[in-house]
């Protein structure tokens, strides 16, 4: 069988063919710009649509020949959409910010430790898609009472492709809305608080099977074959995680602009400071720490205070100062009890790594550089960044070991594939490990994800 992967992600659209599981030809890319405005952050969805088509398109001929769609996707990615399917709001992506009151005020309601029993996390701002949907109903009433469907981006791509009104648990998790832990469906308690409908909500299947079949007017829109059927579709990492292998214990991170750090697990233990969903098919889960701006927060820096450097001579850079000896590296900044007491030099400058803010917390934290002096380099200022992401990648491993179950030291690596930095970024992981980097692990997990119907 040979399946069409559409990969979804937070700033472009791949897509190939799949077959045997494993990518067979190119891969094709078409990329989307993001609109950030203050604490709004989100797409607007007929331009990510414009990518889907001329990702397929770049395919060709061969993308009509496939058996079947089967779907990865950025989450949480929220839109509603009208009787008809057409995008009634902008697609809510994770890094947006504008539900923060919203959040605090349906935790309040809902009782904070039942709210992570019920979703399995806390009501997360932009993160957990419930604050962005009850945002929208105190802020854009009138244009709520025309929703007829809301959900994560693939229920919005199926409502376009196939007409059918489905999502998956994985991206049911990021709605807030779920019974995560359970996955017996959608929570009629959480669904009150916000003041959602069921009517409203789509139908939650497995990922692996089949949604709908691809309409006319679809196959015609998107280059493909009338009646080729889609799966439901599933999170971009769970794909993934179907790469690295779904045992107890494993280990996933993807090292991108957004740094995800996610464990398997048979037995989830919701915790308010990690992400906790359903895999997507079966009985797993995935317990996620992130660093909401990784790679991100670099190359931040290459754009503000880099802009003159070639970009191989700003890599080689983040090499040197990443990897370099352990002795030759500043030692932490002094506690906030000795705080006053005389700071030798090379401990001066720090950062705050929170350029996106902060996934798992309610009230946002910002990032900032303190201890800067006339003196202070560029080049200091880009050692404080780097610093300040190894300590935060190493710091998630004990807080991933509130899970039940025992990590596997064998972690695969995704993303970050053309500067390495997965290597910069588990420079401080305490003990011995071993890291497998598998490249485009999103698509190539899609290969193994055939559609059941």
């Amino acid at each position: 069988m040979t399946l069409l992967g559409i990969d979804v992600g937070s700033s472009s659209v791949k897509t190939a063919l799949l077959r045997d599981g494993r990518v067979v030809g190119k891969i094709t890319r078409a990329y989307f710009p993001t609109r950030y405005d203050g604490p709004r952050v989100d797409v607007d969805p007929s331009v990510i649509l414009k990518a889907v088509r001329d990702s397929v398109a770049e395919l060709g001929a061969a993308a009509r020949r496939a058996d079947a769609v089967t779907l990865a996707v950025m989450s949480p990615a929220w839109v509603a959409m009208d009787s008809s399917g057409k995008a009634l709001t902008p697609v809510v992506t994770h890094q947006d910010r504008r539900s923060v009151e919203i959040a605090k005020s349906l935790e309040q309601r809902v009782g904070k430790a039942r709210h992570l029993q019920l979703a399995g996390n806390r009501p997360f701002p932009g993160g957990i898609a419930s604050t962005t949907w009850a945002w929208f109903l105190a802020n854009e009433p009138r244009l709520m009472r025309r929703v007829d469907l809301a959900g994560q981006f693939n229920t919005y791509l199926h409502r376009q492709m196939t007409g059918s009104r489905v999502t998956d648990p994985s991206n049911a998790s990021f709605t807030g809305l779920y019974d995560t832990v359970g996955q017996s469906g959608w929570s009629e308690e959480l669904c009150g608080a916000v003041g959602v409908g069921a009517s409203q909500l789509p139908e939650v299947l497995q990922a692996n099977e089949v949604g709908g079949r691809l309409t006319r007017a679809a196959a015609t829109r998107f280059g493909l074959t009338q009646g080729t059927p889609v799966t439901v579709g599933m999170v971009d990492t769970s794909s993934a995680m179907l790469l690295a292998g779904t045992e107890p214990g494993q280990l996933l991170n993807v090292c991108g602009s957004t740094d995800v750090l996610a464990l398997c697990t048979d037995k989830p233990r919701p915790h308010e400071k990690l992400l906790t969903r359903a895999l997507g098919v079966g009985d797993r889960w995935m317990s996620v720490s992130t660093i909401a701006a990784g790679a991100s927060s670099i190359y931040w820096m290459k754009r503000e205070f880099f802009a003159d450097w070639s970009m191989p001579k700003f890599q080689k850079a983040i090499r040197e100062i990443g990897l370099r000896p352990r002795n030759s590296r500043p030692r932490k900044r002094a506690r906030e009890s000795t705080k006053n007491q005389e700071t030798p030099p090379e401990q001066s400058v720090s950062f705050e790594p929170y350029l996106a803010g902060e996934r798992t917390s309610i009230d946002q934290r910002r990032a900032a550089f303190t201890g800067l002096t006339l003196a202070t380099t560029r080049e200091k200022m880009l050692e404080a960044v780097i610093e300040s992401l190894v300590r935060a990648s190493a710091d998630r491993l004990a807080l991933l070991e509130v899970n039940d179950v025992k990590i596997r030291r064998r972690v695969v690596v995704s993303g970050g594939s053309q500067d390495r930095l997965d290597e910069i970024f588990h420079r401080d992981w305490p003990g011995r490990w071993t890291f497998r980097a598998e490249d485009e692990a999103t698509l190539r997990g899609l290969a193994l994800l055939a559609p059941k119907e």
